[in-house]
């Protein structure tokens, strides 16, 4: 469906700043509140919304927010406001010549996604090739205390749960895996390393064969596939790769080599929907499920998710848990919440979510206008 092109009439950057409602622990450290950017691009009286997934500091991937507040507000906002398009591939077209930022670049694809999928009168996941009126949903928990770990397993699996995903770190890893199998021997059970281990832990990783889990993901080095293929070699648990997949080559490669046996797809990594929907059908093509990961995202984020999520080969629940799970204000008014291990995709026009404005200035650290 096409209909005239879009001229971004003028950006809002912001940076919000939400507490958690439990610290929430992996391998790399303890978050106590998500501080991340919030964009809205406006043409033709209607708003798009996306927000990034960099953290403040390079402990995820190599982005920050500093470096993404700089590049969205001196290079690519006044590269495209004041800028007609056509379509989000004209757009991706238009960022292509940036090298890496696939996080900062996700922001900008993401928001025009929902600003043009609302000028379309349609629902963001119509466009993106999605059906469905709600999907299957996981749940991650944070490192902790074995015998808490249990109880918050229990806790979701009585919610519905789909899926239940425990992090991991050398010396907390398969006590904790063998005492939760024990009690739940039947519950979909994934584990994933954030990139903790080294392929010399692989005899380490072979224990974690006997608990049969759906997969373990990222286990090695956050930019490596080949030593991912040669664990996968080693063990039979399916490997699931997260950060080493930035791009449709990256998820090539890897597939190629038998480095991931799953795939998660995170929208805000890889460089919004465009690259995720080529990652998806690259998988879909090597018979490789996928699922989509989460980055404890506000409302506008999960959202963003939820209709990418309605993609045929999301054949494994995700990380898009209930809202109030993370945060005790969202800053959309919408409820993101999940219903026996199900969650509703956000419906009307773009993403489907609005503002809370009220809250949202509240919660706002800074902000700035980006005009032509």
């Amino acid at each position: 469906m096409t209909r005239p092109a879009l001229r971004i009439d003028g950006a809002e950057l912001r940076v919000v700043r939400l507490p958690l409602v439990t610290p929430f622990t992996i391998s790399t450290g303890t978050m106590h509140e998500k501080l991340f950017p919030l964009l809205t691009l406006r043409a033709d009286g209607l708003e798009g919304y996306a927000e990034g997934v960099m953290d403040p500091l390079p402990d995820y991937l190599e982005e920050t927010l500093p470096a993404a507040l700089a590049m969205l507000g001196e290079v690519l906002l006044p590269g495209i406001v004041g800028r007609a398009f056509e379509s989000p591939e004209a757009l991706e077209a238009t960022l292509a010549s940036w090298r890496g930022h696939r996080m900062t670049l996700a922001m900008v694809e993401m928001a025009f996604r929902d600003l043009h999928a609302k000028a379309l009168d349609l629902p963001l996941k119509t466009l993106l090739g999605g059906s469905g009126e709600a999907v299957d949903v996981g749940v991650s928990l944070g490192i902790g205390p074995i015998e808490g770990t249990i109880e918050r397993v229990r806790a979701h699996v009585e919610q519905g749960y789909k899926r239940i995903k425990l992090k991991i770190m050398p010396g907390h890893d398969v006590a904790l895996v063998e005492a939760v199998r024990a009690v739940f021997p039947d519950v979909r059970l994934s584990v994933d390393a954030n990139s903790c281990y080294r392929l010399a832990d692989a005899a380490m990783l072979k224990r974690l064969d006997r608990f049969g889990l759906d997969y373990i993901e990222q286990p090695l080095a956050y930019d490596d596939i080949h030593d991912h293929a040669l664990l996968q070699a080693r063990i039979d648990t399916p490997i699931c790769l997260d950060e080493s997949i930035r791009t449709v080559g990256h998820a090539r490669r890897a597939l190629q080599a038998d480095a991931t046996r799953v795939v998660n797809v995170k929208v805000g990594r890889v460089g919004g929907h465009g690259e995720a929907r080529r990652i998806h059908d690259l998988c879909a093509a090597f018979d490789v499920p996928v699922w989509c990961g989460g980055m404890l995202e506000s409302g506008v984020g999960r959202a963003h998710n939820l209709h990418l999520s309605t993609l045929p080969n999301f054949a494994k629940p995700g990380d898009t848990s209930s809202a109030s799970r993370y945060f005790h204000r969202d800053i959309v008014l919408e409820k993101l919440e999940a219903v026996d291990g199900r969650m509703a995709v956000p419906q009307g026009p773009g993403i489907g979510v609005t503002l809370d404005r009220t809250f949202l200035d509240t919660v706002t650290v800074s902000a700035e206008d980006v005009l032509p």
